[in-house]
């Protein structure tokens, strides 16, 4: 009489059900970290959010970029303002005027001259150290000013993303988060800002009649700024800096978009199923350091006109008397009025030196930490 037994488990397909559900957890193939699934709240509360690493990340990559192009901001902070307008006029006047007359092309030649020719007159008169001018402040404004604008970001289109587009991220999420980003940043940092650009202007042969230097340091600026224009004063151009929201908006929704192109491509080697080569690697992070300076570079071309207003709205009054420019629109119509469309651009060749470069370096260093603390960009 035969006995039925139960037939033995397979252990095949028991092993199979106990691993579905963890294998089925979208997982970053970058980070190898469980990433939330859409509208899964359960998901998001096992993964270990590390807000304070954007933080941290944004303050390296804004310190390490900003000592490296230091030099070429001095540059570009004179030529936006007006003290070194007759300076430099008397330079053109000196040299053959038909190189400077002409289209786009020559102009663009001259303002490269004009840059090259501060950098080497501000070495060969000041000392080498006059090209750091103003790097105190400058970086006690970059590391929190990057670590806001970092944070704000990243933390931002999570939150938003997870609130609003069902834990997605998309071109209105960046626009949104950028945009808050920057307008944090600009109101916490101005007055440092501020005393940046009147430390970077504060010339031994500057202003009239050779006058001497103004400012002591930076807290004898703060003094000063406090004392004849009061505490409204430190705030000067903060109109401007919210015009400029516009650049780093645009910018980090360009990124982002860069960004993703560089994903698909890895996402096609992973689903063809090859491993990935040394090219590919170099593809990664050279794509991720071309994307953040294309970025930089079409954002601050398209929004040019802006930094050179708010360095005019941070100029010293001149004598103590009333500021020469007053606000946002007059400063603008005075400037076109005066100098005309080109001197909207003041500046441009050694702020594109810089600031390209230095958001490849910033953008690189913020994601080479965020990956050692494990925390996606």
């Amino acid at each position: 009489m035969s006995v039925l037994r139960p037939n033995p488990p397979d252990t095949r397909l028991h092993a199979e059900l106990k691993t579905t559900a963890a294998d089925n957890l979208p997982t970053s193939r970058e980070l190898g970290v469980v990433v939330p699934a859409p509208g899964s709240r359960e998901v998001i509360r096992k993964v270990e959010w590390k807000p304070w690493a954007h933080f941290v990340a944004g303050a390296a990559g804004g310190m390490t970029s900003t000592f490296l192009t230091s030099p070429l901001d001095v540059v570009k902070t004179r030529l936006q303002s007006d003290f070194y307008k007759q300076q430099l006029a008397s330079a053109r006047a000196a040299a053959c005027s038909g190189i400077h007359r002409g289209g786009v092309l020559r102009q663009g030649a001259r303002h490269f001259q004009e840059t090259f020719q501060i950098l080497f007159d501000v070495h060969k008169v000041e000392g080498w150290r006059a090209l750091f001018k103003g790097l105190g402040p400058n970086l006690s404004g970059v590391v929190p000013a990057r670590a806001i604008n970092f944070a704000t970001y990243g933390n931002g289109k999570r939150i938003i993303a997870n609130n609003f587009n069902d834990g997605q991220e998309s071109t209105w999420v960046h626009l949104c988060a950028a945009a808050c980003a920057g307008v944090v940043t600009g109101t916490a940092t101005n007055p440092i800002w501020l005393v940046k650009t009147r430390l970077q202007l504060d010339k031994e042969s500057a202003g009239i009649g050779g006058r001497a230097r103004q400012y002591k340091n930076s807290l004898d600026c703060v003094r000063q700024v406090l004392r004849e224009e009061g505490f409204r004063g430190l705030y000067r151009g903060l109109s401007a800096s919210y015009l400029g929201v516009t650049e780093s908006t645009l910018q980090w929704v360009l990124y982002e978009k860069m960004k993703s192109y560089l994903a698909a491509r890895k996402e096609r080697i992973v689903i063809s199923g090859r491993p990935e080569t040394t090219w590919d690697n170099f593809v990664d992070w050279s794509g991720k350091l071309g994307a953040a300076g294309s970025a930089k570079l079409l954002a601050a071309i398209l929004t040019y006109p802006h930094e050179v207003v708010r360095t005019r709205l941070r100029q010293r009054p001149i004598g103590g008397g009333k500021p020469k420019y007053t606000g946002l629109a007059q400063c603008f119509r005075l400037i076109w009025k005066e100098e005309g469309l080109v001197s909207m651009y003041g500046g441009l060749s050694p702020h594109l030196l810089r600031v390209v470069p230095s958001a490849a370096i910033m953008f690189g260093m913020y994601e080479m930490i965020l990956r050692l603390f494990g925390e996606s960009a």
